[in-house]
């Protein structure tokens, strides 16, 4: 797929990844709990796999296995008990299979750092797994499986990246925070807030599962959740000297490049839908 896209511009290959990106997860969450389930479960895995090759360029040793092993054990375990196949006491079961972390490296010989490596390795667990295990309280938000407020919040969230680009590309001057993203201006901020709240009207207008404020909470979450994620994740790359965080998605760099506003948006989403129902 890459080589074929290879002989686009930047701009047609972030269009032509980004329809079928989209048509495979909307077509997921709309099929069934299952299909939604596999497909985050794979971009769970692979965007936290990307975060440890990313801390191991900058010299770090992470349990790249374990440390994905438990964040997919947080991810699924939370989907069964939401889904009502396993009782709530299950989630004891994710203390003892953390602390084997710790166990591992004991017989890491040739690590000079153990306890930094530890902490990194239980970071990308919590930068990356427990927010996308989050959403299952989106999906089950009325203790049935629906896909109206995750299929909202993605396109908030894509409506605020996408008016943020192009407002930044064709007004952009003053500079958002210059300092982690040169390229981020106060006028795709304001554009990428405002198609963020069209759109939530739109979703509250043709979804009726959560009221129309609570639409509107969810955008201003997302703008600001969403800009300050990716604000993190640039600092995170700047940190280790590199541009994306992977090549993997033509046109889009990484997993963490394209799910960088979803990590930091979902535990506030999360905790919005169930403080405020």
């Amino acid at each position: 797929m890459k080589s074929g896209l290879s002989k686009y511009n930047n701009l047609t290959q972030r269009i032509i990844t980004a329809l079928l990106g989209v048509t495979i997860m909307l077509s997921a969450i709309v099929y069934s709990e299952w299909t939604y389930f596999a497909v985050f479960f794979i971009l769970c895995a692979m965007t936290q796999l990307e975060f440890y090759k990313l801390v191991g360029l900058d010299g770090m040793l992470p349990l790249k296995f374990w440390g994905t092993i438990t964040g997919l054990s947080i991810y699924t375990i939370t989907f069964l008990v939401h889904a009502e196949h396993l009782d709530p006491d299950i989630y004891f079961a994710i203390a003892p299979i953390a602390s084997t972390v710790y166990f591992v490296k004991l017989y890491k010989k040739n690590d000079k750092k153990p306890f930094t490596n530890i902490a990194y390795t239980f970071l990308g667990i919590i930068y990356v797994a427990v927010p996308f295990a989050l959403l299952h309280i989106a999906v089950f938000y009325n203790e049935i499986y629906s896909f109206q407020i995750i299929i909202g919040a993605l396109f908030i969230q894509w409506a605020s990246d996408t008016g943020a680009y192009f407002a930044g590309v064709r007004f952009g001057k003053r500079k958002l925070f210059e300092r982690i993203s040169p390229k981020k201006t106060w006028e795709g901020a304001l554009g990428g807030t405002i198609l963020a709240f069209v759109f939530a009207i739109i979703m509250a207008a043709n979804f009726d599962e959560i009221a129309d404020w609570q639409w509107l909470c969810i955008a201003g979450i997302i703008v600001i959740a969403g800009t300050y994620g990716d604000l993190v994740e640039s600092l995170f790359k700047r940190s280790i000297e590199v541009k994306d965080s992977g090549s993997i998605i033509p046109g889009h760099g990484g997993f963490l490049d394209r799910f960088d506003g979803l990590l930091l948006s979902a535990p506030f989403i999360s905790a919005f839908l169930m403080l405020f129902e």
